[in-house]
C-alpha cells in the first residue's frame, strides 16, 4: 500500500467536508525558483488543479472552489494578464471531456463582464455544456473580490429597499447570503492555502465565517492529491464549535 492510499484510509468519508475552497497561490514564486517565466508558474499549476479536483471527485467532495483570478490581479502586466487569459481558455477547452466524462460540472462568480470576450464564452460554453452533470461542482472564483461582492449585495438589497420590496427588520444573515454570488452553494467548510502566506486576500469573506483555515508552505504547483488528503485528515481532527461549548457539540 501506498502514501496515498494510506493517507485516502484515514479519510472519514461520512464526515468530509461538503465545500473545500481553494486559494491557489505560489505560480509566480515557483516558476521563479525553476529560473523560468512566471507564466510557466502559471502553466505548470493546471496540474495541481487536476488533482485536487481529481480528489475531491473520487471521494465525493460536493463542491470545490478554485480562487483562479481577483479583480486586484487585472493590475499586473498586461503580458502576464493576457497569458492567463490565453491559459484559461486552453484549460477548459482541453479539460471539457474529462469534466463530462467525471461528471463534474463547471460554474464560475466573479464580475465575469471583465473577462476577455474570448474567455467569457469560452467559460459560458462548458458552463453550459457541463450544467446537467451530478457529481462534484467546480466554482472558478474568476475577476472576483469579496469586497465587490458584499458592496453588490447591498446595493441590491438597497434597491429592494427604496421599492418596498423587502422591509428592513426582514433582511437576517440568509438575506445578505441570499444576495451573493454563492447564494446557491453551501459555505466552505474547508479553505486551503498554498504558497505559506497567512492572509485570505479578499476572498469569500462573508462565507468563511466559520470556515476552518488551512495553510500549507507549498507553491501551488507542487500541490498534489496527497496534500489535499492531509488538509482533510486534519480538518477532521478538529472540533467544530460554531460558539458552542464542547460539551454542547457533544
Amino acid at each position: 500500500m501506498n502514501e496515498l492510499e494510506i493517507l485516502k484510509q484515514k479519510i472519514n468519508t461520512e464526515k468530509l467536508p461538503k465545500h473545500i475552497a481553494i486559494i491557489m497561490d505560489g505560480n509566480g514564486r515557483w516558476a521563479q525558483k525553476q529560473n523560468r517565466e512566471r507564466t510557466f508558474g502559471h502553466e505548470s499549476g493546471v496540474e495541481a488543479v487536476r488533482e485536487a479536483l481529481e480528489g475531491c471527485t473520487e471521494l465525493g467532495v460536493k463542491y470545490l472552489t478554485l480562487y483562479a483570478f481577483s479583480t486586484e490581479n487585472w493590475k499586473r502586466p498586461k503580458d502576464e494578464v493576457d497569458a492567463l487569459m490565453e491559459l484559461l481558455v486552453k484549460s477548459i477547452h482541453a479539460e471539457l471531456p474529462a469534466l463530462n466524462k467525471n461528471n463534474i460540472r463547471l460554474t464560475a462568480i466573479g464580475n465575469l463582464d471583465l473577462l476577455q470576450k474570448e474567455t467569457f464564452d469560452e467559460l459560458q460554453k462548458a458552463i453550459a455544456n457541463t450544467s446537467k452533470n451530478t457529481g462534484t461542482t467546480l466554482i472558478l472564483a474568476l475577476s472576483y473580490s469579496s469586497y465587490s461582492e458584499i458592496t453588490e449585495a447591498v446595493k441590491r438589497i438597497g434597491r429592494n429597499l427604496i421599492a418596498n420590496n423587502i422591509e428592513v427588520e426582514e433582511i437576517t444573515p440568509e438575506t445578505i447570503s441570499s444576495y451573493l454570488y454563492t447564494s446557491e452553494f453551501p459555505d466552505p467548510e474547508l479553505l486551503i492555502r498554498t504558497s505559506g502566506e497567512y492572509r485570505l486576500s479578499n476572498f469569500l469573506l462573508w462565507q468563511i465565517a466559520y470556515t476552518e483555515l488551512y495553510f500549507t508552505d507549498l507553491l501551488w504547483p507542487e500541490f498534489r492529491k496527497k496534500d489535499l488528503y492531509e488538509a482533510i485528515i486534519d480538518f477532521q481532527k478538529r472540533e467544530r464549535r460554531f460558539g458552542m461549548t464542547s460539551q454542547q457539540v457533544q
